[in-house]
């Protein structure tokens, strides 16, 4: 079958890098990805609505953790990735990638605002020949019933006039080993050419493609991968709680479990999800099987069970200081890391927010401490007694003086030995202590406490 001539195009542009790549939002999957097609020798037009964002970029600085300004500022010094707030240049393009936020809202229904916002301004520049190309993680049929009604208001058919295909991001931050380049990236097209052409220019940029037969197959793959995450964390965080009841540790069983070589992969517990995928991402999929009359039950449950984590750790807090004849009213709790994951600067549904809110509004005296998280402004956050809280720093004397530790937050540049050393009382949340002595009493998430040296 012959080639349309706008394939032909299209697919001759890629061929001699002539393409150019324009990126909607530079956030932590817009502004990896501009880079890596700027890398690979394409030009690439990275635009935003913050100002910050991109004069920062202009001027070589990297607001994303895991993007270095190393690999960056070259990019931008020598033309190959420039940043604009002007939208109209998305005429100078020959694809775009969307790369937006999509929020839940307060009642859990997801936020389309910001893809039919970009689709909108993608379509009064709409050229023949473009290809759109979807990354925003969403619901199963988001790129055909939302994306395409949006774009094809400029007058142009999609699969003959322009291509459009859904790609969804697969970054994660923190990872030292699966970057933006080379996590194999998922693509489904709306029609054969529109997937012919997403695949050209992907292919180019990323280490791995995996076509798919559809977009509906790409934005369900994504949504599954965190519902799977999902389902096998509220395990775990149950497991925790039965191991809390029949006093067996829990990461005594699942480092147990995990020695078997098949049929078993190693989730652990923790105080709760966060994040801007596992939390989120599988209610895209519940509301739109709840428009459909089907129900989600093992997504609801496990939400449920991931959402009741925060109050339990709180509650561990209460008990254990209740064992050293302290109400939780007026005690002095320091929560150690704040961010929702290791060694990142997240702070997005992180478990830790909810944590010092509850123990704030139990009277507590809280406090923080985040190597990667300086200042938190709570009011962002919907606190009802909002307040601006720094990061602590943990020393010896600054940890005698608190009545309780709590460990949230496993990042590699804390001093655990430390902790245990000079407090009284740490509550370990991620195991992070179990193998390792000191003065305090530590309690766990499930299982035996861990008495000071003098009452062992």
């Amino acid at each position: 079958m012959s080639q349309s001539p706008l394939l032909e195009r299209f697919l001759k542009k890629v061929e001699d890098r002539s393409a150019r790549l324009g990126v909607v939002g530079l956030g932590y999957v817009g502004l990896p990805l501009a880079v890596v097609a700027a890398e690979k020798g394409f030009p690439c037009l990275g635009l935003d609505v913050s100002p910050e964002v991109v004069d920062g970029i202009k001027a070589g600085r990297s607001h994303v953790q895991d993007l270095p300004q190393e690999r960056l500022r070259p990019l931008v010094e020598e033309g190959s990735l420039q940043a604009t707030l002007d939208f109209s240049r998305l005429g100078q393009c020959d694809a775009v990638s969307i790369c937006v936020p999509t929020p839940l809202n307060k009642i859990k229904d997801p936020d389309l605002s910001y893809v039919v916002e970009a689709g909108r301004q993608i379509s009064r520049h709409l050229k023949p020949g473009h290809l759109i190309v979807l990354e925003s993680t969403t619901f199963p049929g988001t790129t055909r019933e939302v994306l395409l009604e949006v774009l094809e208001t400029s007058g142009k058919k999609a699969g003959e006039d322009f291509f459009l295909c859904y790609s969804p991001e697969r970054v994660d931050p923190g990872n030292r080993i699966w970057n933006a380049g080379n996590t194999p990236k998922v693509m489904g097209g709306l029609s054969d050419d529109c997937l012919q052409a997403g695949l050209s220019l992907y292919q180019e940029i990323f280490d791995e493609m995996v076509p798919v037969s559809s977009p509906e197959a790409a934005e369900l793959t994504k949504v599954y991968e965190n519902t799977y995450r999902m389902i096998n964390i509220a395990l775990a965080n149950e497991l925790a709680q039965v191991c809390d009841r029949l006093q067996v540790d829990v990461w005594e069983v699942i480092e147990a479990a995990a020695t078997k070589p098949f049929g078993f992969m190693k989730f652990t517990p923790g105080p709760g999800l966060g994040g801007h995928c596992v939390p989120v991402d599988p209610h895209y999929l519940s509301w739109k099987m709840r428009a459909l009359s089907f129900k989600t039950r093992m997504i609801e449950l496990a939400s449920e069970i991931n959402s009741e984590m925060t109050a339990f750790v709180v509650r561990k807090v209460a008990d254990a200081l209740n064992l050293e004849s302290k109400p939780v009213r007026g005690s002095k709790i320091l929560v150690v890391g704040a961010a929702y994951k290791p060694d990142v600067d997240d702070l997005r549904e992180s478990p830790a927010l909810e944590i010092l809110r509850r123990l704030q509004e139990m009277g507590a005296q809280i406090a923080y401490h985040d190597p990667h998280i300086p200042e938190i402004e709570t009011a962002a956050f919907g606190w009802p007694q909002p307040c601006t809280l720094r990061s602590r720093e943990i020393s010896q004397t600054a940890l005698e003086s608190y009545d309780a530790a709590v460990i949230v937050t496993h990042h590699s540049a804390i001093d655990y030995q430390l902790l245990l050393d000079h407090s009284g009382l740490v509550v370990d949340t991620r195991g992070v202590t179990r193998r390792m002595s000191g003065r305090a009493r530590v309690v766990t998430l499930g299982g035996r406490e861990s008495r000071k040296e003098g009452q062992r």
